[in-house]
């Protein structure tokens, strides 16, 4: 409901219609307190406005409840429309998700095989690899370890050549 909903309730037909009966009571006795007329013709009078007023009011609840009855009928055809309509769209939703989520099944399946693929060729590609930076490191450490060795064995004949001398 918004604010002026709030603040402002419409009110029942019934409650119009009491407002109606107690509005021409009151006017009714007002007439009588300050009518010039006889009681007769006074009470003649009075008799004939209530019954107009009864007859007014008979016939504006005859054209409420004939209204509310057709507007009953435009709603509930409405409803009945709408209704259709939203069951006909959620059935078209849901074959449209159902055959988008086969489609990203068998995509996501393909693509998962070839990542498989790509891993296995690059798995195989890094084996290769490693194995022929392996044999190349093994030969470097071999080259340089021939290298130390024969470094410190230099090495130890300079110390003793070094150390007989100075001895």
């Amino acid at each position: 409901m918004n604010k002026a909903e709030t603040e402002y309730p419409v009110e029942s037909g019934g409650t119009f219609f009491k407002g109606i009966f107690i509005g021409g009571l009151l006017g009714a006795a007002a007439a009588l307190l300050f009518a010039p007329k006889p009681g007769r013709e006074m009470r003649s009078d009075l008799s004939d406005k209530l019954s107009l007023a009864t007859d007014k009011t008979k016939e504006v609840a005859g054209v409420v409840t004939d209204k509310t009855k057709t507007l009953a009928t435009t709603v509930t055809e409405k409803a009945t429309d709408l209704a259709s309509t939203v069951s006909s769209k959620a059935s078209d939703i849901f074959t449209t998700v159902s055959d988008s989520k086969d489609q990203i099944a068998a995509t996501l399946a393909e693509t998962g095989k070839k990542i498989g693929d790509t891993v296995g060729d690059a798995s195989k590609d890094v084996a290769s690899d490693v194995k022929d930076a392996s044999k190349d490191v093994a030969d470097e450490a071999k080259a340089t370890s021939k290298d130390v060795a024969d470094d410190a064995k230099d090495a130890k004949e300079e110390v003793k050549a070094t150390y007989k001398s100075t001895y």
